[in-house]
């Protein structure tokens, strides 16, 4: 089965938020960053549920981590239904949380 991955515009602009930044230091950096995010929808489209709950209350709620350099990226997504994957919200490990 897969899934299809949709982005909130929140989600989409937290994306270019955290380009921008990377692309006014470098843009070489920027561009594998972006390139490593992209790849990572596969495992949303394919595996979902392997990914972290960060809820008990609501096990459709949920997270998972991209590794980039010493650090990486937090996704936090909701499993919406039997087809769709939601992206919520992206952001650096080093920043606060979403909420």
């Amino acid at each position: 089965m897969s899934f299809h991955v949709r982005f909130t515009l929140e989600a989409k602009a937290d994306i270019e938020r955290l380009y921008r930044f990377l692309a006014e230091h470098d843009f070489d950096v920027a561009e594998r960053t972006l390139e490593t995010i992209d790849s990572a929808w596969s495992l949303l489209e394919q595996f979902p549920f392997s990914c972290r709950k960060i809820d008990d209350a609501n096990p459709f709620l949920r997270e998972f981590i991209i590794s980039f350099g010493n650090s990486g990226y937090v996704v936090l997504f909701e499993i919406e239904d039997s087809n769709t994957v939601t992206v919520l919200a992206v952001r650096h490990q080093l920043e606060d949380d979403y909420y």
